[in-house]
């Protein structure tokens, strides 16, 4: 057993040697288009702002972790009771999540111009919604980009959560006396671009 592991690791060092592994620090920006799954839920367009490191290990694939602020949310019809008066009350809110998000994406090159990203995500809340339940989401996020001639990558993605961060009786009421219950998780399209930029000393 123990040679085995230790022949893995040699195997291993001799492959990140022979593959000559770069890294290519960046930045990222764009527009997010957010919403909510299980409510009524309007989407809210914002933006992210971030950085990452772009380790290439082959030709190939990329590993690329990120971080970035990611202002998210959505536009909605709150249901509520008034505990001074004990009526029902309803109305119209900007719900505004902003995450500081932890991404680890693989990135795989296709062309020299085509890549695919897809990897899994860590979300902390820096300013929420007073009606938000968690401080926290895990989610996982997909997509591509197109590298143009001058290094500026188009970059389009989905951002899907698994926990549910609304209290779905505040944001569930459909209009007619009836609920919507279910996990309120956050839906998040981007469109925007990254860049990275040459180190000294390293290949392409």
């Amino acid at each position: 057993m123990k040679k085995s592991v230790l022949l893995a690791l040699l195997m291993l060092t001799a492959f990140c040697a022979k593959a000559q592994v770069t890294v290519k620090p960046g930045i990222r920006a764009g527009a997010n288009f957010a919403s909510f799954t299980g409510g009524n839920f309007d989407t809210k367009t914002d933006f992210y702002l971030g950085t990452f490191a772009a380790v290439k290990l082959t030709r190939f694939y990329t590993l690329q972790p990120e971080v970035t602020y990611s202002r998210q949310g959505a536009e909605a019809t709150i249901y509520y009771q008034d505990y001074n008066t004990g009526n029902y009350m309803y109305e119209k809110a900007d719900i505004d999540m902003q995450y500081l998000s932890l991404a680890l994406i693989n990135k795989f090159t296709l062309t020299n111009s085509v890549n695919l990203h897809v990897g899994p995500t860590l979300d902390f809340i820096v300013n929420r919604s007073p009606f938000a339940d968690t401080d926290a989401d895990v989610g996982i996020t997909a997509g591509a980009g197109y590298t143009l001639p001058f290094g500026l990558t188009i970059e389009a993605r989905v951002k899907k959560g698994f926990v549910s961060v609304l209290n779905d009786y505040d944001y569930s009421y459909d209009g007619n006396d009836s609920y919507e219950y279910g996990s309120m998780t956050n839906i998040v399209y981007t469109l925007g671009v990254s860049y990275s930029f040459k180190v000294t000393g390293a290949t392409k």
